[in-house]
């Protein structure tokens, strides 16, 4: 994928002195006082904000926080918490501007937030009007937001349209790279783990995937549904029964190219969807008509473990049991450590998935981790993002 990287405009001399607008990804969980309880998404965004400055460029940050309404800027919905959190991080003055679409006061050198771009008018049905006043205010705009690079909005994509240069930022290029690597360029074979609680959730991921991968692991309540399809039991375990013959389709586009879906041989269940609930392996022929599948069992694991390890490449998204119970967490644990142990280099996204790497400490052993959810499966459903599009398209001139 051809785009303009801020890199390359610092390494052609191209920032110092420029109005540079950075469109980051601040939208960080807050308590009900307002107060950050966790700030992975503004820690991602300092390497970009460091680059424009020590380039010596004067420089403007916006994000979204929340759901605000267009057109009113409530406190619950200000920046404030973001624009402090981040004076502290870099180590400088922060200040927030409100009301700022009509101009912007900054020098080379200083660093300004811009309030809650989801307040502004039109954000999110991207006004050209909107968009041709955000992108009037800078001489760069910088695309840094992996997480809103699904939406075509006035901050993400109308400016990207419109601004006199338009590149993305360390953050998102990296998102780019490593989805290249995955999928456009992957060294095989290439092994997708798609879990999560609906087929119909994931459907055309599966679909998309199954025509690309040579293996595909399913788990969650996705996978009981495929044990439906394979003519297994399952119980009263969460399933969607009316998509049996999409997910036998699947199974069939993947074997037509020599290719598999596995099915777990054995599955742990229980009686109850509770943390004490008491957690029994059965095989997968075996599950009765009161059971409920909470995860995969030992032999499953093994087998997928085996095939991970030999992979050149890993897409994960979703983990396979519900791993916040810890009686039925080993399925996704030996998921999670193969991955981690693996010489094939691996991306992985989604919010559960993220917590399974935090929760097991394979950050570290991890390929890429994606910073953005929508955007992630977006990209394993084969579409092209707007903020992909139009940085191609601005960089094609």
């Amino acid at each position: 994928m051809k785009i303009l990287r801020l890199q390359d405009l610092i390494d052609q001399g191209r920032v110092r002195g420029q109005r540079v607008f950075i469109r980051a990804d601040l939208n960080v969980p807050q308590d009900d006082t307002g107060r950050i309880t966790e700030d992975t998404r503004i820690r991602a965004s300092l390497p970009c904000i460091r680059m424009a400055l020590d380039a010596g460029a004067a420089v403007m940050v916006t994000s979204h926080l929340g759901r605000p309404t267009e057109g009113e800027l409530k406190p619950a919905d200000s920046l404030a918490p973001v624009a402090a959190r981040l004076a502290e991080l870099l180590g400088r003055a922060v200040p927030l501007r409100a009301n700022w679409v009509d101009g912007v006061d900054v020098k080379p050198g200083e660093l300004v937030l811009l309030e809650n771009c989801r307040v502004n008018k039109g954000e999110k049905k991207n006004s050209e009007e909107l968009a041709r006043k955000m992108a009037a205010l800078c001489d760069i705009f910088v695309h840094d937001a992996f997480g809103t690079a699904h939406r075509a909005e006035a901050s993400t994509y109308g400016i990207a349209q419109f601004a006199k240069v338009a590149c993305a930022g360390p953050l998102l290029a990296a998102e780019i790279d490593a989805i290249s690597k995955a999928l456009a360029n992957p060294r095989r074979p290439l092994v997708a783990i798609v879990a999560g609680s609906k087929v119909s959730t994931k459907l055309t991921i599966l679909q998309s995937l199954a025509k690309n991968v040579d293996g595909l692991i399913v788990g969650g309540g996705i996978a009981n549904t495929f044990m439906l399809a394979a003519g297994l039991p399952i119980g009263k375990s969460l399933a969607e029964p009316a998509l049996v013959d999409q997910a036998k389709a699947v199974i069939a586009a993947m074997k037509a190219r020599g290719a598999d879906v596995p099915i777990p041989q054995d599955v742990v269940v229980a009686q109850e969807f509770k943390a004490d609930a008491r957690a029994t392996v059965k095989a997968a022929a075996e599950v009765a008509a009161d059971d409920l599948i909470l995860d995969i069992g030992p032999k499953t694991a093994a087998q997928l473990a085996a095939q991970l390890k030999a992979a050149g490449t890993i897409v994960w998204n979703g983990p396979v049991g519900v791993f916040e119970f810890d009686a039925f967490a080993k399925g996704t644990e030996t998921i999670a450590r193969a991955v981690a142990a693996s010489p094939a280099f691996s991306i992985a996204g989604g919010g559960d998935t993220l917590a399974a790497i935090a929760k097991y400490g394979i950050d570290k052993d991890v390929g890429y981790i994606s910073t953005g959810g929508g955007a992630f499966l977006e990209v394993l459903e084969g579409k092209t993002l707007p903020a992909f599009e139009i940085l191609e398209r601005r960089a094609a001139g």
